[in-house]
């Protein structure tokens, strides 16, 4: 059961992710004030600079091995979340996920100077 929470908050934080890398560029455009929000914004670079550090630095997201330690012996996981799990976690060289982060994150900043925070 802890297993499949700490997949839910990881699938939020995903969704927070891509989310920000999706609406920040369309919401300048379409003139939607949240996306100047510094908080939201400071967050969202936050969490991805946390994934792109991690990758770099060779490690497994810290979500991915309290899900891990969490399923403990079980060998088979529910349908759904045996289908998430596939969906997320791919067989790839570390190196390939740290270059991409790098580059998302990269693309995060950029949106920084491209679609300014607002100031108060």
């Amino acid at each position: 059961m802890l297993a499949a929470a700490i997949l839910v908050v990881h699938l939020a934080i995903i969704g927070f992710n891509v989310f920000g890398l999706v609406a920040t560029p369309i919401g300048a455009w379409r003139g939607w004030r949240f996306v100047r929000e510094p908080i939201w914004r400071l967050a969202h670079v936050a969490c991805l600079a946390l994934v792109a550090v991690q990758a770099v630095a060779g490690r497994a997201c810290f979500l991915t091995v309290w899900q891990d330690e969490a399923a403990g012996t079980v060998t088979r996981a529910p349908l759904i979340m045996g289908f998430v799990n596939h969906v997320l976690y791919w067989r790839l060289p570390i190196w390939v996920f740290a270059a991409g982060y790098v580059a998302i994150f990269a693309y995060a900043l950029a949106l920084l100077w491209i679609v300014p925070v607002r100031r108060r």
